[in-house]
């Protein structure tokens, strides 16, 4: 039985730990310390290390998880790292046989412009591109790549739990109701989210289907969206553009 535990980092980050109770599959540890407690507490035996793109905050502890575990290191195959890797790309297929998963590898170009994303039995691993609600800053690429990414991982079954590497949602819900402000499941995620949060309880994953309900950047195409973007340009990439450069200074 496959259990994936989010292991809070630094302010807002989570590192997603999947386990079979025996063996261990980490995704962005950008800090080694809080892994290696919960392995030391699980008792598992670390495997492989996922990476989605270079930002320290998503590597910085992978140095340290390869001295201290027998783990391999998957990163994508257009970026340089210092620490020994496999290259993935966009088709590869990664194969594990503890814990038991195969995820393929998705290239979402745009928070930087070699991103990749892990899909597979039912889990997608987006790191920064799409967020509870939101996505990630255009710190790489274009509006479009960004753009072409979320609709990429939009065609994915709508049961698919996605796992991203940040808690922004609850923001990221004030910002969509800016926009959306009557839209009757943006307001009822936002309350369920509001409760998840007053527990202390990760409010991710979430599903393709409800980010397509709510998420404003999976929604250029929707009236509401449209018109409160003000643009005079309908075409979706632009009404991405306009609300990416709102959500900045929101």
């Amino acid at each position: 039985m496959l259990e994936i535990i989010p292991i809070p980092a630094f302010k807002d980050n989570y590192i997603w730990l999947l386990h079979d109770h025996a063996h261990a599959i980490v995704v962005d540890p950008g800090d080694a310390n809080p892994v290696l407690a919960a392995l030391s507490t699980l008792h598992l035996q670390l495997d492989a290390i996922l990476v989605t793109h270079h930002h320290h905050d998503h590597i910085g502890g992978v140095e340290a998880l390869l001295h201290a575990t027998p783990a391999m290191v998957f990163a994508p195959s257009k970026e340089q790292y210092t620490f020994p890797h496999q290259a993935v790309s966009a088709g590869n297929t990664l194969n594990f046989s503890a814990p038991a998963l195969s995820l393929s590898v998705l290239e979402v170009p745009g928070h930087t412009l070699e991103h990749v994303a892990y899909h597979g039995n039912g889990m997608l691993f987006c790191g920064d591109t799409l967020f509870g609600a939101g996505c990630g800053r255009l710190f790489e690429g274009s509006p479009r790549q960004m753009y072409t990414s979320l609709q990429q991982l939009a065609q994915l079954p709508a049961d698919t739990a996605v796992y991203c590497a940040h808690e922004y949602t609850e923001h990221n819900l004030k910002f969509a109701r800016t926009l959306e402000p009557q839209h009757p499941v943006l307001l009822a995620r936002q309350q369920a989210t509001s409760n998840m949060r007053a527990q202390g309880l990760p409010s991710v994953p979430s599903t393709i289907a409800l980010e397509l309900a709510t998420n404003p950047f999976l929604r250029c195409h929707e009236p509401g969206v449209i018109a409160a973007s003000g643009s005079i340009n309908t075409d979706p990439v632009s009404i991405f553009t306009t609300i990416r450069e709102m959500r900045n200074h929101f």
